[in-house]
């Protein structure tokens, strides 16, 4: 494998940057079944004490569903290369196509959950808080439900505690 694990107190990241201009991917399900969707909003932090990452989710989108199932999931990131892949993770749906073997990222299976050779970093995570529907009567900031959720589509709130963090020991190669 072209990946090495670290220790996560050595990371020097802006998630920023990682998750608004670069995007990342959650990745969810085993061997037998899994789906990637593209994510921008999220958090990286600490929480109960753990290293964790937080993700939000539709309820439409395919991926809500493994995210329900699943205990394990990745959030990984990718050279600007492959922006066009992510793109097509994150405006199609699993349930309708075979969107990863369309966006051309190689899925492999790590700890009980999947992630994808072109990754520069995956996080590998363990679910500790999840299936929470955000409740648009908490917005302090009425201007956002109104502008993020005209469909009253409220995303789930996922905590994910960072059980593993791997980076890329050698550069793409194609």
């Amino acid at each position: 494998m072209r990946f090495k694990e670290v220790d996560i107190k050595s990371l020097k990241i802006n998630p920023f940057v990682m998750l608004e201009d670069q995007w990342g991917l959650l990745s969810v399900g085993d061997a037998e079944k899994f789906n990637a969707m593209t994510i921008a909003w999220g958090g990286f932090g600490v929480m109960w004490s753990k290293p964790v990452i937080s993700v939000v989710i539709r309820p439409q989108k395919y991926t809500f569903e493994f995210m329900e199932k699943f205990d394990l999931f990745t959030v990984s990131f990718y050279p600007e290369e492959y922006r066009k892949a992510l793109q097509l993770l994150g405006t199609k749906s699993g349930r309708d196509s075979n969107k990863i073997k369309e966006s051309g990222l190689t899925p492999f299976h790590i700890d009980g959950t999947v992630a994808f050779e072109e990754a520069q970093s995956i996080y590998l995570c363990r679910k500790i808080f999840g299936g929470q529907q955000l409740d648009a009567f908490k917005f302090t900031d009425p201007g956002l439900d109104f502008a993020m959720y005209p469909n009253m589509d409220y995303h789930y709130v996922y905590v994910g505690e960072i059980t593993k963090v791997l980076t890329c020991s050698m550069p793409n190669i194609p």
